[in-house]
């Protein structure tokens, strides 16, 4: 049994703050759409196959950086406040990307891309590694988001697992949600995902704006 002194209100507000902003970076809602124009010419197999692959190759990408970020922070001499500040602006400009749907656009003009190698094959390309696996699950937002919390946890054992508990729901989520992706498509149609799309980047938006403010905070001592 976990002890209650463990969940402490801060630990839980951290869990919850790692798991709200890598559900929005993420945003799987957003990318299932995607998934099914990429997959259709291979059915519902190549569907679950391209998934299934998507989500453990974007599961391993984001782990390594969760682990090594840090260390890879100090080899290149970069204080964590550093960091914090300056992931804090670039999850702020995907949020504004969200908000103004410039970061949909581009994912949409990436499958294209795709699609139409897939047509002068002739057959079903593998697209789990790029462009789902990477960068539309784990891409510089998702990257900086995990680093980010795992330097804030300040070496916590407690707080890091929190963490990667978080990140590990997200992955879970996103295999879900792309299982599920052709009915969900059909479900919730074009228009709602838009707008949800724009909510959740308003949301990313004073998240990140926390997240630099904490690091200016301590880059200056504050």
């Amino acid at each position: 049994m976990i002890s209650i002194d463990v969940l402490t209100p801060e630990r839980i507000e951290a869990f919850v703050a790692a798991f709200t902003t890598f559900f929005v970076v993420i945003n799987a809602v957003g990318t299932a759409p995607i998934l099914v124009s990429l997959t259709e010419s291979g059915g519902p197999a190549h569907r679950r196959n391209m998934a299934v692959r998507a989500v453990i190759v974007a599961t391993s990408i984001l782990y390594f950086f969760a682990f090594a970020g840090t260390w890879l922070l100090s080899q290149l001499g970069i204080t964590l406040d550093a960091f914090r500040a300056a992931g804090g602006a670039l999850l702020f400009l995907i949020a504004i990307d969200m908000v103004f749907e410039k970061r949909a656009e581009r994912q949409k003009n990436r499958a294209r891309e795709v699609q139409t190698k897939q047509e002068e094959k002739g057959e079903p390309e593998d697209v789990s590694v790029f462009p789902i696996g990477t960068p539309m699950i784990a891409g510089p937002g998702s990257i900086a988001t995990a680093m980010l919390y795992m330097s804030n946890t300040h070496d916590d054992p407690v707080g890091r697992v929190g963490v990667l508990a978080a990140l590990a729901l997200n992955m879970v989520a996103c295999l879900g949600i792309f299982l599920l992706a052709g009915p969900i498509v059909r479900a919730i149609g074009p228009t709602i995902a838009q707008s949800l799309g724009r909510i959740l980047g308003v949301i990313l938006a004073a998240l990140s704006a926390q997240l630099m403010i904490d690091g200016l905070k301590g880059a200056f001592g504050a």
